[in-house]
C-alpha cells in the first residue's frame, strides 16, 4: 500500500494512482494529498506534473474516468475516453469483478518511451496512442488508440490486480493484455475483423519463431532487469496471444471466460504463476490442459502438421517448424481442427502424438466428392502450420478459385505456403502460381498481405536474379491493380473501415513497387492542398502513400520533396505527422539523401521513440550505406539517442536488410567487440534471418524455370 504525497507549482496539475483526498495551498507551492492505494506492485506506483486539460465521465458503476491532455487537446481525447468507459463495463462484466480503484485517469505524453504504461489508476500514454482528431488522425489511427487502452485497461486485471509472481510469467500480463484488447475491439467493432488482423499482426512473430534462436514464452533463470527488458517481445506479446487463442478456441467461450474469472478472484491482490492458470481452468472445466499448455510455454518454436492423403486414410505427423531447415524432435499436444468439402462440421481432436491416422470415410465426406478439399486449422485457430501433400493442395487450390474457403482459411493457405517458400521447402515459381489464383481477390487482409509478401519478393529477386526484377514487380502490380482501381483515392460514402484501410495500404504497396500512374496520381493529390494550406486538409488515409510518392522523386539533384516534407514536420506539433514522416524519409531510392534522413533522426529534433519509424523504412537501396551510419555513430550517438529497451530495435532495424554470410560475419565482428546483453538475443536472431535469406536467394538462383514461369504468369495478368 503507498500513500502519496507531493508538493507542486500552485499553477499545476497534480495526479497519482488514488483520488485526491486535499490540497493545502502555500502561494506558489501548494501540497497535495491522495488516498492511500490498495496493495500494489512498486512498478505500478506513479505520479504526474503538469499543465493539462481533461474530459471526463463516469463508468456504469460510478467510477470517474479522466482523460487528460496537453492544454488545447482535450476534445482528441473523447474517443479513447468513450472507449475507456465501455471497456471497464465491459471488463468488469467478464471477469465478475469490479474495478478496484474509485477513478481512472488516462494522460497523453507528448513524447512517451511506449504505447503505454499500466500504472494502477494511472494509465500513461504516448500521445498517438491516445489522442484522436476526425480531422486529421487516420483509420489506422483509430483502430491503434482502441488497440491500446484496451490494451492496459486489461492490465488493470491481468498485471494490478493479479501480478507475476516473477518476470519467468510476463506474458501473464502482456500475452493476456494483448488477447484481450483484439476481444474488445472485436466486441465494440465487428466491422473492424480485429480477429483476422490478429493473424497479420502475428506472421512476422510466428517467423521469428520458426529461428534457431528463439526462446519459451516461460522464460526461466531471468536475474536482472535487463535481462527481463529483452522479454518484452513479440514473442511473449504476440505468440503468448496466439496460444490464449487457441485454448479459448479449444474450451470454448463460456468455459475460459468462466476460468478467467475463477483465477482473477483467487489471486487477487497478489501474485501468480503460469502453472496457477492451468490449475484453476483445469478445476473449471475438468480438461486436463496443464501437460497441453506446458507444451506451448516451456519450449520455443511451433509445429508443422505434414498431412499426406492414401485412398482415404489421413496421415498426419509433427515435427517442429524451422526456416533453416533443420531437425528438431520437439513434440506438442496440438488441438486439430478439421473440414472436409465443407465447413457443416468441423472435426476437433488432440494430437499428442508425433503422428495419427484418420480415415475419412468414418468422418463423412461433407464435400460429397472424393475430390473435395480438406483443410486443417480452420480459420487460423490454432498454433500452427500445415503442410500438404501434393494432392491436398491441389485441392485447396481449386477451393481457392472457387470461393469456397472463408478469408482466414485463405490467408492461412498464403501464409503457411509462403513461410515453406522461404523455407526451401516449396519452390518461388511453384508459390507464386499459388498467389496467381488469389487474382481477383478482395479481401483487405488478403490483399494487405499480398503486398507485403510482394515487397519481400522484389527484393530477394533483385539479389537472386536482378534480370527478373522488372517482371516480378510488373506481377504484383497486376495482381494489385484492379483492386486499387476499384477503391479508386478518394473516400466514398458509406465504405467500410475496412475499404479505407485497404486503400492506404494498396497504394502504398504499388508506390514502392514502383508503379509510376500511382506515383503521380498520388502526387496529384498534393496540389490542392499545396494551394490552401489553410483550409484545405491532405485525408490522412492517403497522406503515407502522397509521402512516399514524394519521396520517390527526390535525389541529391532534385531535394524540393525532401525540403517540402522536412517543413511539414518542423511546423507541426502532431505527434503521428512527425513519425508518418519520419518513416517517409528514408523510403527514398537516393542512398545520399536516405543518409541525410538518418543523420536527422539523431539530432535533437527528433525525439528517440518517433526516430524508430524512420529506421524500419529503410529500403534496399539504402541498406548499405545505413549498415556505415551504424557503424559510425553507435559508441557515441546512437547509445545515447536510444535507451537500453530501445537498442535491439535500432541494431535489428538495419542487421535485418541483409542476406549475407559475409555481411553476417561483419555484423557479429563489430558487435562482438561491444558487449551489451540488451540487444545479444535480438542481435543473434536477426543474424540467423541473415542467413536464412542467404540460404533462400542461393535456392532462388538455382530455379532455373523460374523465369519462363514468371513470364508466363505475367502475360496471363495482362
Amino acid at each position: 500500500m503507498f500513500k502519496i504525497t507531493l508538493k507542486v507549482p500552485s499553477n499545476l496539475v497534480a495526479l497519482s494512482n488514488m483520488p485526491v483526498i486535499s490540497e493545502k495551498d502555500n502561494g506558489i507551492i501548494k501540497t497535495v494529498y491522495f488516498e492511500k492505494s490498495p496493495i500494489m506492485s512498486t512498478y505500478l506506483v506513479a505520479f504526474i506534473v503538469g499543465s493539462l486539460d481533461y474530459v471526463e465521465a463516469n463508468s456504469s458503476d460510478g467510477v470517474n474516468i479522466r482523460v487528460y491532455t496537453r492544454v488545447g487537446k482535450s476534445n482528441q481525447g473523447k474517443f479513447a475516453l468513450d472507449i475507456a468507459v465501455k471497456t471497464l463495463d465491459l471488463y468488469i462484466r467478464y471477469f465478475s469483478i469490479p474495478y478496484d480503484l474509485p477513478k481512472l485517469d488516462m494522460v497523453g505524453i507528448p513524447y512517451f518511451v511506449t504505447d503505454g504504461m499500466e500504472n494502477y489508476g494511472l494509465i500513461t500514454f504516448t500521445e498517438v496512442a491516445l489522442l484522436y482528431d476526425v480531422l486529421t488522425s487516420s483509420a489506422k489511427d483509430k483502430q491503434q488508440v482502441a488497440k491500446v487502452v484496451t490494451h492496459e485497461l486489461a492490465h488493470q486485471w491481468f498485471g494490478n490486480l493479479v501480478t507475476m509472481e516473477w518476470w519467468t510469467d510476463l506474458w501473464l500480463n502482456e500475452g493476456f493484455a494483448n488477447w484481450m484488447s483484439f476481444l474488445v475491439t472485436d466486441d465494440f467493432f465487428p466491422e473492424w475483423k480485429k480477429w483476422s488482423q490478429f493473424l497479420y499482426d502475428t506472421t512476422e512473430t510466428l517467423h521469428l519463431d520458426a529461428l534457431s534462436h528463439s526462446h519459451p514464452i516461460q522464460v526461466l533463470n531471468i536475474t536482472s532487469g535487463i535481462e527481463a527488458f529483452a522479454m518484452f517481445d513479440a514473442i511473449t506479446y504476440n505468440k503468448g496471444a496466439l496460444v490464449i487463442r487457441m485454448l479459448q478456441n479449444y474450451l470454448g467461450d463460456k468455459s475460459f471466460q468462466k476460468s478467467l474469472a475463477a483465477y482473477i478472484k483467487r489471486y487477487s491482490h497478489t501474485n501468480a504463476k503460469t502453472e496457477d492458470l492451468w490449475n484453476v481452468i483445469q478445476e473449471e472445466t475438468n480438461e486436463p490442459i496443464g501437460d497441453m499448455m506446458s507444451s506451448w510455454t516451456k519450449q520455443e518454436g511451433y509445429p508443422v502438421i505434414n498431412v499426406m492423403l492414401t485412398e482415404n486414410i489421413l496421415e498426419i505427423n509433427q515435427t517442429r517448424f524451422l526456416l533453416d531447415g533443420s531437425f528438431d524432435d520437439s513434440q506438442w499436444i496440438i488441438p486439430i481442427t478439421l473440414s472436409h468439402g465443407s465447413y457443416d462440421t468441423i472435426k476437433t481432436f488432440l494430437l499428442n502424438s508425433k503422428s495419427a491416422k484418420l480415415n475419412l470415410e468414418d468422418q463423412g465426406n461433407q464435400g460429397n466428392s472424393q475430390n473435395a478439399w480438406i483443410k486443417l486449422n480452420i480459420n487460423q485457430g490454432g498454433l500452427y502450420k500445415v503442410h500438404y501433400d501434393d494432392e491436398l493442395e491441389t485441392r485447396l487450390r481449386n477451393a481457392i478459385q472457387a470461393n469456397q474457403l472463408s478469408a482466414m482459411d485463405k490467408f492461412g493457405v498464403l501464409e503457411d505456403y509462403f513461410s515453406f517458400c522461404k523455407a526451401n521447402k516449396e519452390t518461388l515459381s511453384s508459390f507464386l502460381s499459388l498467389l496467381n489464383v488469389y487474382r481477383g481477390e478482395t479481401n483487405q487482409l488478403i490483399l494487405k498481405h499480398i503486398g507485403a509478401i510482394g515487397l519481400t519478393i522484389v527484393d530477394l529477386i533483385a539479389d537472386a536474379k536482378p534480370e527478373l526484377s522488372n517482371d516480378i514487380k510488373l506481377f504484383f502490380m497486376n495482381l494489385l491493380q484492379s483492386p486499387a482501381e476499384k477503391l479508386g483515392w478518394d473516400a466514398k460514402k458509406n465504405e467500410s473501415e475496412l475499404d479505407v484501410l485497404l486503400r492506404r495500404q494498396i497504394f502504398v504497396t504499388l508506390v514502392l513497387l514502383g508503379h509510376e500512374k500511382t506515383i503521380n496520381e498520388a502526387i496529384e493529390h498534393l496540389q490542392p492542398f499545396l494551394s490552401n494550406r489553410s483550409t484545405i486538409v491532405l485525408s490522412p488515409d492517403i497522406k503515407r502513400a502522397v509521402y512516399v510518392s514524394i519521396m520517390q522523386r527526390v535525389n541529391t539533384t532534385n531535394r524540393s520533396g525532401y525540403e517540402f516534407l522536412l517543413k511539414l514536420y518542423r511546423e507541426t506539433d502532431d505527434g503521428g505527422e512527425k513519425t508518418l514522416i519520419l518513416s517517409c524519409f528514408t523510403t527514398c531510392p537516393d542512398p545520399n539523401i536516405v543518409l541525410e534522413s538518418l543523420n536527422f533522426l539523431l539530432s535533437s529534433e527528433v525525439q528517440s521513440q518517433d526516430a524508430i519509424s524512420g529506421l524500419y523504412s529503410i529500403n534496399r537501396a539504402g541498406r548499405e550505406i545505413a549498415w556505415r551510419w551504424l557503424k559510425e555513430n553507435w559508441d557515441d550517438k546512437i547509445q545515447k539517442k536510444w535507451s537500453e529497451m530501445a537498442l535491439p530495435y535500432v541494431a535489428s532495424s538495419i542487421v535485418s536488410l541483409f542476406g549475407t554470410s559475409e555481411k553476417a560475419t561483419e555484423i557479429s565482428n563489430f558487435f562482438a567487440s561491444r558487449n551489451n546483453s540488451s540487444i545479444s538475443k535480438t542481435l543473434q536472431q536477426k543474424l540467423n534471418e541473415v542467413m536464412r535469406k542467404e540460404r533462400w536467394t542461393q535456392s532462388v538462383k538455382n530455379e532455373f524455370t523460374l523465369g519462363d514461369t514468371l513470364n508466363d504468369l505475367v502475360r496471363k495478368g495482362l
